[in-house]
Parts: structure tokens; sequence; C-alpha cells
């Protein structure tokens, strides 16, 4: 691993407030299998991003919520891998459930992935909330990766208590010193990312 950058499990305490699935290491995400430079299903990043989840974790605890982690560092060779996938022939196996509205090459023109992505700089984190009491991810009118206006900010069309959910995530995170991201309500960039201009291309080992 490079230096400065670690394994988020490692350095955030407190992991009873903090889980991860690192879906690009699985079948669960919309390429439909692990993806090139995810060999474990772990959480890395850089120290400053560990250092912004520590704040953000402690703050989402004194709420009664804990933070369930996605995707963290992205190697430069998971991207390039998506691209790839967007150019061959529809299969129909994920569209349904990440992109039912659009085609495969309209993620990228569309601003759900991007082909030099924030994830490779290390300092960019998707996420949800959970209930620290009953351990059930808060409802926020849309998965991971839907790759679909519901999961703009401010969209239309999602109860008030998704509503209500999104906007507790997005407070604590920019309160902890991240940045949303207008188009998907889960990912945050750490506004001081120590690496702004940088794309890694290290595996997850």
């Amino acid at each position: 691993m490079k230096d400065d950058f670690v394994f988020v499990d490692e350095l955030v305490s407190g992991t009873a407030g903090m889980r991860w699935d690192a879906k690009y290491a699985t079948w669960d995400n919309f390429t439909g299998k692990p993806v090139d430079g995810y060999l474990a299903n772990r959480i890395v990043g850089t120290r400053a991003l560990c250092e912004g989840l520590e704040r953000a974790r402690e703050k989402a605890e004194s709420l009664g919520f804990g933070l369930l982690l996605w995707d963290g560092y992205r190697p430069q060779r998971a991207v390039d891998s998506f691209v790839r996938w967007s150019q061959q022939p529809e299969d129909g196996r994920t569209k349904a459930r990440h992109y039912p509205n659009i085609d495969r090459a309209e993620m990228f023109e569309q601003g759900y992935v991007a082909t030099k992505s924030g994830h490779s700089r290390g300092s960019t984190i998707d996420l949800t909330l959970y209930d620290l009491a009953s351990h059930e991810i808060l409802p926020m009118g849309g998965a991971h990766d839907l790759m679909d206006s519901i999961s703009h900010h401010g969209a239309q069309g999602i109860t008030q208590a998704e509503a209500r959910n999104r906007q507790h995530l997005r407070t604590l995170m920019e309160a902890c010193g991240f940045s949303a991201y207008d188009c998907e309500w889960w990912h945050y960039t750490l506004t001081d990312e120590p690496y702004p201009d940088t794309h890694f291309d290290f595996p997850i080992t």
C-alpha cells in the first residue's frame, strides 16, 4: 500500500459505529462481478480521509447512527474496467437495479461514473447511515449506485423520511469537512484532500 494510505477500519476507532461492505470487491455492483483492483473486501483511504471519518463517526453516534461504508480509494485500473464494461453489449443483469432509465455509456455523460474518478485520489467515500439500536440501514430513497435522477440531492419522488435521512447524512458529513456531490446522495469528498491532482493505481489487497 502507498504511504499515507491505510485500511479505514484500522484507523477509525469505535467500530461498533462503523461497518463496511466494499461493493466493488463483490458481485453486488453495477458490473455484476468483482472489479479489477479490488482483491479484498476492505475500505482504503488516506489518513486525512480517516480523520474526517472519525469525526463523522463520533457525530453520527451522538445522533444514534452508524456509518456504513461502500467504497473509498478506487484504483485507476478499476475505473478503466468500468469504461471497458460500458462498451460491452447490454446483458440486462444489473440494469433494472442500477441504471434503469439510461444506457451504459450514458453513465459517463450524466456524471455517475468518471474516467478519472475522485475516488482514485484517496479522499472520497461512498457511505450511508444505519440505526445503532436496530442495525437497520436508514431508507434513503434508492440504493448505492442507482444511476438515476432519484439519487440526486433534492430529488423529487422520495418520502419525507428518506429526504430527512439524506439531510442527516449531508449535514454531518459537511460538518466534518466533506463536500457533497449533487448527483449521488452517498458520495462525499474531503474538502481539503491531500492529493487533489493525483490518481493512484495500486490494488487493494
